[in-house]
């Protein structure tokens, strides 16, 4: 089991998510290389927070973005900590078919990726698009953990990025983005160039998924609509956006099966109360019609916490795979022929998991926005 520690073409450091940014030794559970967060957001070890803090400790500054702080103001950072927890132990989880799967890889954190929002895998090549809120929307990684490119810039000139909500990659290798900013479905091939951009009939595109044919479904969150797009991303051309689905409420995440051709869309719901928002999970079969669903209420009737979907994709045998933000968990549950049945996957060693994909190998991947980083299961 290892970090991987990526290096990308224009030089910029990619550092180790388990290595200290100010000396670069692996943190450690156990003083002085615990990891502890300041109040900005940056983490370093406990060994160099002491030597920051200078005699008695009481005054800091931050040596990443020079904020001053405390040392009193400082805490453990427990995503890590659980990180580390599960890299000592090897915990495994049991997947559907009674695999393992086991923590293989370990990217980004933050500085490298901040407040990422989606990630998506290419099914050639097995290399991963992680949409998040940096200088340069997309990040490309290639399976060894290596930062391959970096595309999407922030800006307001037509092929940029001014707040990326989701990415898919088509399978002739075209980045799909959602950019929440200008209302638009934006396409790059993946060396990063610009080739076409979609923005009439959309309210507010959120959520992605590219199927086996080439086209891409994308949610519209604020029309509560589901559509198909087509196009020759080579030329640039779109060929048709047609609405397949409606009256659906605040739709997001989306996926495809490649097995069925079902469809899995996210439904965010408001309810009364501090806590009453919930999520339902919906399948559709290939003519549009509803094979099943299930609400936070429902999963509650088979497993005792409140349960919120926030990200869905389907494995190699068709079974639907969904985020838990409430018991930090990737869930199973089911074929559409099944749904739903109630089987965690990965339940240890996440904080907030907000994406998840399947590689070309089987690998889980799973995008944890609460340490900025990706993080990559293989079956043992």
């Amino acid at each position: 089991l290892s970090a991987g520690m990526a290096s990308p073409p224009d030089s910029e450091a990619e550092l180790s998510l388990l290595e200290c940014r100010v000396c670069f030794e692996p943190f450690s559970p156990v003083a002085p290389r615990r990891p502890r967060n300041l109040p900005c957001g940056h983490v370093l070890c406990g060994g160099c927070l002491a030597a920051l803090g200078g005699p008695g400790g009481r005054r800091l500054e931050c040596p990443f973005c020079r904020r001053p702080c405390g040392s009193a103001d400082t805490s453990d950072c427990l995503p890590l900590l659980q990180l580390l927890e599960v890299l000592g132990t090897a915990s495994l989880s049991r997947g559907a078919s009674g695999a393992a799967f086991g923590l293989r890889l370990a990217l980004g954190g933050w500085g490298s990726l901040v407040n990422p929002t989606g990630v998506a895998a290419c099914p050639r090549t097995g290399c991963l698009a992680v949409a998040h809120d940096g200088k340069k929307r997309i990040h490309v990684f290639e399976p060894s953990g290596t930062c391959l490119r970096r595309f999407g810039e922030r800006g307001d000139a037509g092929n940029d990025v001014k707040y990326a909500l989701d990415v898919t990659v088509t399978s002739d290798g075209h980045v799909v983005v959602t950019d929440g900013g200008d209302r638009a479905v934006k396409v790059f091939d993946f060396d990063g160039r610009g080739v076409l951009a979609v923005r009439e009939g959309f309210c507010l595109p959120w959520g992605l998924d590219a199927t086996s044919e080439g086209e891409v479904m994308v949610t519209d969150s604020e029309a509560g609509a589901l559509y198909r797009l087509t196009a020759d991303f080579t030329n640039g051309e779109l060929k048709k956006c047609q609405m397949i689905l409606s009256r659906l409420i605040s739709p997001r995440g989306v996926a495809v099966s490649p097995v069925s051709g079902a469809i899995v869309v996210i439904e965010h719901l408001k309810a009364q109360g501090p806590n009453g928002s919930s999520t339902r999970v919906k399948i559709f079969n290939t003519e549009m019609d509803l094979i099943g669903q299930m609400d936070s209420f429902g999963l509650n009737l088979i497993f005792p916490s409140k349960i919120c979907t926030t990200a869905v994709a389907f494995d190699k045998e068709g079974c639907v795979i969904v985020t838990d933000v409430c018991s930090q968990a990737v869930i199973c549950l089911g074929k559409p022929e099944e749904f739903p049945i109630f089987n965690p996957l990965i339940s240890h060693g996440l904080s907030y998991p907000i994406g998840v994909t399947y590689t070309v190998n089987n690998s889980l991947v799973v995008l944890d926005g609460g340490d900025h980083s990706i993080k990559i299961y293989s079956s043992t």
